[in-house]
């Protein structure tokens, strides 16, 4: 090494030929890395006289006081969405009575993904919270393997193995559905979210339900898949129209969806609720200001984000066993159903 710079994980991982995850495992004592390896990482850690951040603190605890918001999107998806603005007021908001430092974190290339592991490798936080959470996401595997205390927003699948926080997405889209149907809708088509995670697949799940315990057919070409943006939604309600001309409601699994769909309809002279009725999910600022009111199932994200911090706090403070939440979802009725 030349001058006092001091050695990363990053160039520890370089001189033993291993990536920054292989480091960490090591650092952190996970079996889950090759004798060679494990020897090659050693080696190398000597050689650089490498010290992770905690040891070199010499903290007692081998705490820091901080964890992450991990949020694997962009800034104009972080920018435009208002769940995300609610649940960092809901997890900043709990941490505030902790005295634990927040550090947001986006993920969207390969470099942020490097100085994510590099912060989990070297203990930089005491846990992180998991946001947006996708199917195919390597995320919550590498930190369930790093043995760093996780907390998700949302789950992977119904099998998920780590701590998580949910609203109750089947039963909320459910109600919405039933809800038109009581109405008299007849014709209810849907926006799903993205269909690899799922919040989107549950939604769906839901809409299908309902349809279901009402006797009624769920005719699946009245499904296009959104993706949880207004433009997307746009795009998936000029679809539904062009392919279902005489749908009489919509069930959009977001109130920002809800709003595309709205615009569309709009645009395409059909008037809301008269000729078709309009659902959102979520209960977002967003739907108290739609034209006509919007209509839309009431998740508690600001809830979310506190129980996210309590669940987290007792794994790292008082080493309490993961836990599970699934919160419930309340329909609010307004104009435009």
């Amino acid at each position: 090494m030349s001058g006092n710079r001091r050695p990363t994980i990053k160039t520890v991982a370089a001189r033993a030929g291993v990536g920054r995850t292989t480091v960490s495992r090591v650092v952190n004592g996970s079996g889950l890395v090759s004798e060679d390896a494990r020897a090659r990482v050693l080696a190398a850690i000597k050689e650089l006289n490498y010290v992770p951040n905690s040891v070199a603190r010499g903290l007692v605890t081998n705490r820091t006081n901080a964890v992450a918001l991990v949020i694997p999107e962009s800034e104009s998806k972080l920018g435009s969405e208002p769940f995300f603005a609610a649940l960092i007021r809901g997890v900043s908001g709990a941490l505030a009575e902790t005295q634990t430092q927040l550090q947001l974190m986006l993920v969207r290339d390969q470099a942020e993904r490097d100085h994510l592991t590099e912060s989990v490798a070297t203990r930089r936080v005491d846990g992180v919270l998991l946001v947006s959470v996708h199917a195919e996401d390597r995320l919550p595997g590498m930190l369930e393997e790093m043995g760093l205390p996780t907390v998700l927003a949302g789950r992977r699948d119904a099998g998920e193995r780590l701590s998580y926080v949910n609203a109750d997405n089947a039963g909320g889209a459910a109600a919405a559905v039933r809800h038109l149907l009581e109405r008299g809708r007849t014709r209810i088509a849907t926006i799903t979210g993205p269909l690899d995670m799922d919040v989107g697949r549950s939604r769906l799940a839901g809409w299908r339900a309902a349809h279901e315990a009402a006797g009624v057919r769920a005719d699946e070409l009245l499904v296009e898949v959104g993706d949880f943006t207004e433009e997307g939604a746009g795009r998936a309600m000029r679809s539904l129209l062009e392919r279902a001309p005489d749908l009489d409601a919509v069930f959009a699994a977001s109130d920002l969806m809800a709003v595309g769909a709205l615009a569309e309809l709009r645009r395409r002279k059909r008037r809301t609720p008269r000729d078709v009725a309009v659902v959102g999910f979520e209960d977002s600022i967003l739907a108290r200001h739609t034209d006509p009111p919007l209509t839309t199932v009431r998740q508690p994200v600001e809830e979310i984000g506190r129980t996210m911090v309590r669940i987290l706090t007792g794994i790292t403070q008082q080493g309490a066993a993961r836990q599970q939440v699934t919160l419930p979802a309340e329909l609010v009725v307004r104009e435009s159903s």
